[in-house]
């Protein structure tokens, strides 16, 4: 089977649990290291499936590696190749496809609820997840759904939480692919983000994104294996 291909944009945005998605599928995958001056590559051909990662910087940067991944994204739902986007991934993919970038009304960082929004395709991706579930958020920006785009997740503080386009591409605005490691490793670099945002009302310190975490990731974990699983359904096998 061809790899999938994951780009990372941050040193401690990395695949996460989706890494440790894939290997208990045997799903063969690929790294990308923007962070580290990787190339992005010219085309889709040879990859089952492309995924973004998050990162600290904004898609309407004019940063050089912005408009070559635009154009990956471009070239993958020509070719029918399913993409996944988390938080930074999710706009990029909504602005490879005509959608708009801009400032959220609040920040997010931290736990916090989403609900469904379609029952027909959160039957389809989302299986027997309650209306209301728990996710981890860190942004300042928000995307537009981009045409032809379905939405399936919502919340108070950030109406577009996630959409499909083709019943198979799915960007998120929200974090699902998190582990320990990580909410401790951004809690650390995050520090003077968390402390500029503290008034904001979905915005978390430190120690209250850390208390009960290993349940909570055991249950992030299980949202992650649901929406993981359905998308994984559209790679290219051959």
């Amino acid at each position: 089977m061809k790899p999938v291909v994951i780009f990372r944009f941050s040193q401690t945005e990395g695949p996460g649990y989706l890494g440790d998605f894939l290997r208990s599928k045997n799903i063969p995958q690929i790294q990308i290291n923007v962070d580290s001056e990787d190339a992005v590559p010219p085309g889709i051909n040879g990859y089952a499936g492309l995924v973004l990662m998050g990162g600290p910087m904004s898609a309407n940067d004019t940063l050089p590696w912005i408009e070559p991944v635009l154009n990956l994204v471009r070239d993958a739902i020509k070719q029918s190749v399913p993409v996944l986007g988390h938080c930074l991934g999710g706009q990029l993919m909504s602005k490879a496809l005509g959608g708009v970038i801009t400032r959220n009304a609040v920040k997010e960082i931290g736990w916090g609820q989403v609900s469904k929004v379609s029952d027909e395709l959160a039957q389809d991706w989302l299986g027997s997840l309650p209306r209301e579930f728990e996710v981890f958020q860190w942004h300042g920006e928000t995307f537009t759904l981009p045409p032809g785009a379905q939405h399936l997740l919502k919340n108070q503080y950030c109406e577009n939480q996630a959409y499909l386009l083709d019943n198979r591409h799915l960007g998120l605005q929200c974090h699902v692919e998190m582990t320990d490691a990580m909410i401790r490793a951004w809690c650390e670099v995050g520090a003077s983000e968390i402390d500029e945002s503290h008034l904001s009302p979905a915005v978390q310190s430190p120690e209250v994104m850390q208390e009960h975490m290993a349940s909570r990731l055991d249950r992030l974990n299980r949202v992650a294996d649901i929406l993981y699983g359905r998308w994984v359904q559209g790679l290219v096998k051959t």
